[in-house]
């Protein structure tokens, strides 16, 4: 069962925060709360790392953070791209095979009436085959970095997750259409309406760990911020793990603690409490 923030204290050892972004840290606008940069500046002077962790590409999370990016980790799309001062720590491309089969039931969703687009996320740009505005307007809020092509499948680039994006709910709906490849490789609802497909092992939990060993930094050093369910392994190796007010029902069952919710600006109050600022 969780806590709320009533019962923290200041975290004197803290060394690592590791935080999503959408649900999480962002506000109901999609901004980072303005509360969050001098708390940034604080923990730069006391050495405590902070490491957006999300399921955006680096492009995007590296702009959001641009003025203070340097020396801040990046755990990028889900945990399959970290980055930290623009050098690549650890990437892990999906399988070609695999692409084929998630393009395949992408297409076959399609044809069966559901509204899909599928991005192709390689390390530095993310492929679409699909321009239409309404799913335009979905890329560019998570992929500052784009292309549009004429087929998915002539793309020279490895990628390292397969983004998918149902018009109506991905839990119910492209999801299940992914049973097989969820048989033997990574497919996680990140969203209302995404659902990403990665290698298997590859997810936001097993990055923070890689990140907390190259840092020699523990599970009792890190705090990690969550709401949905590409967040559970995340939140398992921070010994202070928070669930958003907002958080999905199996997010709350992991964490240890309740977070007031993203609109709230949650992320902040806890930190100010964990900073005792």
């Amino acid at each position: 069962m969780t806590s709320d923030i009533h019962s923290l204290v200041h975290a004197p050892d803290l060394r690592l925060v590791a935080a999503d972004m959408d649900g999480t840290l962002l506000d109901a606008e999609g901004r980072v709360p303005d509360g969050l940069w001098p708390l940034l500046r604080i923990m730069a002077e006391r050495g405590i790392a902070f490491a957006p962790a999300s399921g955006r590409q680096y492009a995007t999370l590296r702009d959001a953070f641009d003025e203070v990016s340097e020396g801040m980790p990046f755990i990028a799309e889900n945990g399959s791209f970290v980055v930290r001062d623009d050098v690549e720590l650890s990437s892990t491309p999906v399988d070609p095979e695999i692409v084929e089969r998630v393009l395949a039931a992408a297409d076959d969703a399609t044809a069966a009436g559901r509204d899909v687009g599928v991005v192709l996320c390689a390390r530095r740009c993310g492929y679409v085959s699909r321009a239409d505005d309404a799913f335009m307007a979905q890329v560019r809020k998570y992929y500052h970095s784009h292309a549009v092509v004429d087929d998915l499948r002539a793309v020279d680039d490895a990628p390292i997750k397969m983004a998918l994006f149902d018009f109506d709910d991905a839990e119910t709906g492209i999801a299940p259409a992914l049973d097989e490849v969820a048989a033997t490789h990574q497919v996680v609802v990140s969203g209302a309406h995404w659902v990403d497909v990665m290698q298997p092992g590859v997810n936001k939990g097993t990055a923070l760990r890689a990140l907390q060993s190259e840092m020699g930094i523990t599970a009792a050093q890190t705090a990690a911020f969550g709401d949905y369910l590409n967040d559970l392994e995340m939140l398992r190796e921070a010994d202070l793990s928070f669930a958003m007010a907002n958080a999905h029902p199996d997010i709350r069952a992991v964490a240890r603690f309740t977070a007031p919710s993203h609109t709230e600006a949650g992320v902040v109050a806890v930190l100010e409490r964990l900073l005792g600022v």
